[in-house]
């Protein structure tokens, strides 16, 4: 099986081409692969499968990708399917065009979210249109630090994005976030953010099924969101542990700009349904 090994700022992924939909990619699979020790090590995978392979698979949200050549078929490292990833989009658009399997810069990728478009920018960034991000009221969140308030945001996968006195870098992700199941029976990414200067936030987050990461691209919106007044457009960095992003908020709705780097590729050799 060949793979490819990208990130976009920091937030890992394996890539596994598998064009006509053939690989049955079981979780346990996906977990092996990104084990950084007995593994390849990521925070998720990225198959790269054709749309039309997919077929009646195609339901909710993600039928609206039907049009789209290419489909992002996303795992966290746990092996658990996820609806969107913002850097995973950003970096599984690079992959294509790199390959030569889409040509300009600017195409359409099919996620369980829907279609999302990006634009591939000469210096190597690629921006996002992550649609219209929901604020769908607060919430509380049990830390191992103890219960903390934050604001229910969904990008096509559901957040909580939570303001912190002091910074988030005091904060103890660690744990695994305790939520009401009532109101995220799917879980959800749990940020942790403050603002540091005009037009500039700081975020940490630990991300359902993957545990704290250096980065989630759908969690940087969750946080600009949040942090944007009502009905107000803006425009924010965001700073995370592995880099920095850039979301615009407007009438139209999110669009997110932040680095896709491939750094490696090569062939896997363990059979991944073999502990």
């Amino acid at each position: 099986m060949r793979f490819a090994k990208g990130h976009g700022t920091e937030n890992d992924f394996v890539i596994l081409p598998d064009p006509d939909g053939a690989l049955d990619l079981r979780p346990a699979a996906v977990a092996r692969l990104c084990d950084r020790r007995a593994g390849i090590g990521a925070d998720g995978v990225l198959r790269v499968v054709r749309t039309a392979a997919l077929g009646e698979a195609l339901t909710g949200p993600a039928a609206s990708a039907a049009e789209c050549e290419w489909f992002m078929d996303y795992r966290n490292a746990d092996g658990s399917v996820a609806e969107m990833c913002g850097n995973g989009v950003r970096v599984f658009a690079r992959y294509l065009a790199d390959r030569g399997l889409v040509s300009g810069g600017e195409l359409a990728v099919g996620t369980r979210a829907g279609a999302r478009r990006v634009v591939l920018e000469d210096d190597g960034d690629a921006t996002v249109d992550m649609g219209r991000p929901e604020v769908l009221g607060e919430a509380e969140v049990v830390l191992a630090g103890g219960p903390v308030q934050g604001v229910r945001v969904d990008v096509g996968n559901p957040h909580l994005a939570c303001r912190v006195a002091g910074g988030p870098a005091g904060v103890d992700l660690s744990g695994r976030p305790q939520l009401d199941p009532a109101q995220f029976p799917e879980g959800a990414n749990v940020e942790v953010f403050a603002q540091v200067a005009p037009g500039i936030l700081e975020m940490r987050v630990n991300e359902r099924g993957s545990g704290e990461t250096r980065s989630c691209g759908t969690g940087i919106v969750a946080v600009a969101v949040a942090a944007t007044p009502p009905g107000e457009e803006a425009a924010w960095r965001v700073r995370v542990p592995g880099g920095e992003c850039v979301v615009l908020l407007d009438a139209e709705g999110a669009r997110l700009r932040g680095p896709a780097v491939l750094v490696a590729e090569g062939e896997i050799l363990a059979d991944l349904d073999t502990p």
